[in-house]
């Protein structure tokens, strides 16, 4: 299969982009490589997750049956319970309604951006 690119940077729009990448960083442990009030970025291996200020930035509704959501990033943890807590505390909101049982949890990030907790694959 012949290779036409690759991933440069991910870019999210945002109601507060410091706090914004400053709550990802937290999850994913990377590292805040600028942030002022107008754009942020964090940065692993190479990788970088933008986030850049949209005026009057709404987050989708959640649930969302219009189908308005931007973007859903999925995490695998080792831990859901121990992640979420961190999560929460970092942050992040649990709402109530949650689809995915025992397969996943939702949570709201700081700017209310729905993402999924979900169990790492063993073996």
């Amino acid at each position: 299969m012949t290779t036409h690119a690759d991933i440069a940077m991910i870019s999210l729009d945002s109601s507060d982009p410091a706090a914004h990448a400053a709550f990802y960083a937290h999850a994913f442990g990377w590292e805040i490589t600028h942030s002022d009030a107008e754009y942020a970025m964090i940065t692993k291996d190479g990788t970088s997750i933008g986030f850049g200020l949209v005026p009057g930035y709404a987050p989708p509704a959640w649930p969302d049956d219009s189908g308005s959501k931007r973007y859903h990033l999925d995490l695998y943890v080792d831990d859901v319970t121990v992640a979420e807590k961190d999560l929460v505390a970092a942050g992040a909101t649990r709402p109530d309604f949650q689809p995915g049982g025992e397969r996943w949890t939702v949570l709201l990030d700081p700017i209310g951006q729905p993402f999924c907790l979900c169990p790492r694959p063993q073996g």
